[in-house]
């Protein structure tokens, strides 16, 4: 499994359980449990899209420099 695999495969895992942590402050009645799985939901999902985007350009990057090279 590539590196980046893994990243994405444990910020979703932690989005998730953030998911469900809405579900258990909405059940216990508590504003901190919501507002901290709130908080992570945000940041994890951030961190995988900001992540994303710069693989994005990364790879259009080496793109570019092969396509240039092999002519």
């Amino acid at each position: 499994m590539k590196k980046e695999n893994v990243l994405f495969l444990t910020l979703s895992i932690i989005t998730v359980i953030c998911i469900m942590g809405i579900g258990v402050a909405v059940a216990e009645r508590s504003l901190p449990i919501a507002i901290v799985s709130i908080l992570g939901i945000f940041l994890s999902m951030g961190w995988a899209l900001a992540y994303e985007k710069k693989n994005a350009n990364n790879s259009i990057i080496v793109s570019d420099n092969e396509t240039k090279e092999s002519h």
